[in-house]
C-alpha cells in the first residue's frame, strides 16, 4: 500500500506542475517549496534543539497558536519550526515573530520525509487537528522522534476506521499521543488499538479568550457605533450578504449599526455589495478624516481585524453557513458574550452543534428566517442578555486544553 501511495503522490505533483500554468494558488504551492531545504540549513542551527508544529493552514494555525506560543515561553532555549501545506497559511503568518523559521512542507514523499527529518532532527514534532502525511510520520517513527497530534477530531467515516484502511490505521499508530476534541474522537481510537488518546477539548478556546484579555481598542469602530445597537457580520459570502442586504435596506431602524467583514475582499466584490445598499456606507480604508459616526454600514475590506471588532458588537452574524465547507468560526464571537445567527451548514463543527443545542446560537436557513431573526434580537434586549450568557459560559467551561497538552509534551521533550 506505502508503494501505491508514493506512486499517486509522484502522480498528482506532476498533475500540479501543469495545473501550475494556469493557477496562481497552485504555483504558489509548488513555486514556494522550491527553496524548503536551503531555507531551512540558513535558518536552523544544527546545534540546538527543534520542536516542529506542522498546520495545513491558516485556521489550524491559529488553533494551535495558544500550544504554539506555550512551548515558546516554556522552551524559549529551543528554536520553533512551524510548517504549513498550503499557500493560504504560509502567505499570511510566514512574518510570524514567534518561530525561528517557517517554510512550507515539502510534498509527502519518501525522499523529501528523509530530508527533512536529517536537516530538522526535531526534538519534538507536533501536528494540529489533520494531516496525516504517510511518509513523515513513518520517518519520525524511525527516527524515535516524539510526535504527537493536537486538537484532533475524528469520524467513522475516515479510512482509518474501515476494514481497507489497515495499512493508514498502522501509519497513524507512529504518533506518540493523541489530544482530541470529544469522547467520541477518544473511543473511535480506542476501538482500533490507539490506547495514548487525551480527552482534552479544543486549544481553540484559549486562542479566543486570550484576545478577550488582551483588549486591544479600535478607536474607529468606537466613532462608528456611537452608542448606537451593532450587529457585526464576519467572513460573510455573497448568499449571507443577500439577506443581510435586504434587512438593512427594508428592516433596519436608524439607529441599528452594521459593520461587514466578507470572506473574500477582491474589489469588484466589495464594489458590488456597497452598490446594494442604500443606507450610508463607508469601506474601512476610506475611513480617514471621516466622521464615522454619520455612516450606518461599514464595510471591512481588509483582514486580520475581525476579532477585536467583534468586541464591540451587541450580536453577530458569522457567515459561511450557505456554503459546502459551512460556516466561519464561530468562537471569536462566543468569547465576547455575543448572540450568534449563522447559516443552515454546520454539522461538522462540534463548538457550533453545542451552542445551537445550548440556544446561544441561532441557525436560519433562509432570508425570510434571517429578517426575523434579527428583528428580533434588534428589539430584545433581554433576550440577547439571556443569549450572551450561554455563549461566553460556554468558551469559559472549556478553556485549559493548552495547559493539558503541555503536560505530556514536558515528558516528551524532557525524555
Amino acid at each position: 500500500m506505502r508503494f501505491l501511495y508514493n506512486v499517486f503522490v509522484g502522480l498528482a505533483l506532476v498533475s500540479l506542475k501543469v495545473i501550475a500554468l494556469f493557477n496562481n494558488k497552485v504555483h504558489l504551492f509548488l513555486a514556494g517549496r522550491k527553496e524548503v531545504f536551503q531555507k531551512l540549513k540558513c535558518d536552523l542551527d544544527p546545534t540546538q534543539k527543534t520542536v516542529w508544529v506542522h498546520a495545513a493552514s491558516l485556521g489550524e494555525f491559529e488553533q494551535g497558536r495558544p500550544l504554539i506560543e506555550e512551548i515558546k515561553k516554556q522552551y524559549p532555549e529551543h528554536q520553533l519550526l512551524i510548517t504549513f501545506f498550503s499557500p493560504s497559511g504560509y502567505e499570511v503568518r510566514k512574518k510570524y515573530k514567534g518561530a525561528t523559521a517557517i517554510t512550507y512542507l515539502p510534498i509527502d514523499t519518501v525522499f523529501n520525509a528523509k530530508k527533512f527529518i536529517k536537516i530538522v532532527q526535531p526534538v519534538l514534532a507536533v501536528f494540529i487537528k489533520y494531516e496525516f502525511w504517510p511518509n513523515y510520520l513513518i520517518e519520525l517513527k524511525k527516527n524515535a522522534i516524539p510526535t504527537v497530534l493536537v486538537s484532533g477530531i475524528f469520524r467513522e467515516r475516515q479510512i482509518f476506521f474501515k476494514f481497507y484502511g489497515v495499512w493508514m490505521k498502522k501509519v497513524l499508530m507512529s504518533i506518540d499521543a493523541f489530544f482530541v476534541q470529544d469522547e467520541g474522537s477518544k473511543n473511535l481510537l480506542n476501538a482500533i488499538g490507539i490506547d495514548e488518546v487525551y480527552f482534552v477539548g479544543d486549544t481553540r478556546f484559549d486562542r479566543v479568550q486570550k484576545l478577550v484579555e488582551k483588549n486591544e481598542a479600535l478607536p474607529f469602530v468606537h466613532d462608528f457605533k456611537n452608542k448606537s445597537y451593532l450587529l457585526v457580520a464576519g467572513s460573510t459570502w455573497a448568499k449571507d450578504e443577500e439577506g443581510l442586504v435586504q434587512y438593512i435596506n427594508t428592516v433596519a431602524r436608524e439607529d441599528e449599526k452594521f459593520i461587514i467583514a466578507p470572506h473574500n475582499i477582491d474589489v469588484l466584490g466589495i464594489e458590488k455589495l456597497k452598490s446594494s445598499l442604500t443606507k450610508k456606507t463607508i469601506l474601512y480604508t476610506q475611513k480617514e478624516d471621516k466622521d464615522l459616526s454619520c455612516y450606518q454600514v461599514m464595510i471591512v475590506d481588509t483582514v486580520g481585524i475581525l476579532s477585536k471588532i467583534y468586541a464591540y458588537a451587541n450580536i453577530a452574524y458569522v457567515g459561511g453557513g450557505y456554503t459546502k465547507s459551512g460556516v466561519h468560526n464561530t468562537l471569536e464571537a462566543a468569547t465576547y458574550g455575543l448572540p450568534i445567527v449563522i447559516g443552515p451548514n454546520y454539522k461538522k463543527f462540534k463548538e457550533v452543534k453545542d451552542l445551537i443545542s445550548l440556544q446561544g446560537c441561532t441557525s436560519v436557513q433562509n432570508t425570510e428566517e434571517l429578517m426575523t431573526a434579527l428583528s428580533l434580537f434588534s428589539k430584545d434586549k433581554n433576550l440577547r442578555e439571556e443569549k450572551k450568557q450561554i455563549t461566553k459560559q460556554y468558551v469559559v467551561s472549556n478553556l485549559g486544553a493548552t495547559k493539558k497538552i503541555m503536560e505530556t509534551i514536558q515528558t516528551l521533550i524532557l525524555r
